[in-house]
């Protein structure tokens, strides 16, 4: 549903509450303020971005992506603040399967924008990932370099560190297949 007629719905609810408070109707009229409440916070944040979001924490990338499909026009059904989670979301769901394929949802969720620093650095973490796994070693530190700096509240320094670690090793093994 596009986000323009959830306003409609919401100021609908909103102006039925009103009209049951003036005849009298003082618990219909709060339900429909709490009606209406729902509805406009269904306007800035998608309630399949949510679930999915739920189902990702728990684990379970099919239920996840199957939220997310129904979301058929990133574009119409969610304000711009959300198209980068939207993407990033994407990505991780993507990154289970073919790595390799996530890398241009991870780069678009970062072109379009989060506003949370450390979803930034969770999309410049697996860019690090795919980087590494390509052998590019110079984009991956990079990448790694920057997601340290996003990353202010360090919820993610441990896996910065043991991808850190990983390169350090990718350095011994070329240097060991070299000689031999």
């Amino acid at each position: 549903m596009p986000n323009f007629i959830r306003l409609i719905i919401a100021f609908a609810f909103l102006g039925s509450a009103v009209t049951l408070f003036v005849f009298g109707f003082w618990g219909w009229g709060i339900l429909g303020i709490f009606l209406a409440i729902l509805v406009a916070v269904t306007f800035f944040f998608n309630e399949n971005m949510l679930v999915a979001q739920f189902y990702m924490r728990k684990e379970n990338m099919d239920k996840a992506s199957q939220w997310l499909n129904r979301i058929t026009n990133y574009e119409k059904q969610l304000i711009r603040a959300q198209h980068g989670y939207y993407n990033l979301l994407i990505g991780l769901i993507e990154s289970r399967k073919a790595p390799m394929q996530s890398e241009k949802y991870f780069k678009r969720a970062l072109s379009l924008g989060m506003t949370m620093d450390h979803n930034v650095a969770l999309a410049k973490l697996s860019l690090a990932g795919i980087a590494m796994s390509k052998r590019n070693k110079r984009e991956a530190t990079m990448y790694l370099q920057e997601a340290r700096k996003a990353d202010k509240n360090k919820l993610l320094a441990e896996q910065i560190k043991m991808m850190k670690d990983q390169m350090g090793m990718m350095d011994r093994q070329v240097v060991k297949g070299g000689y031999r």
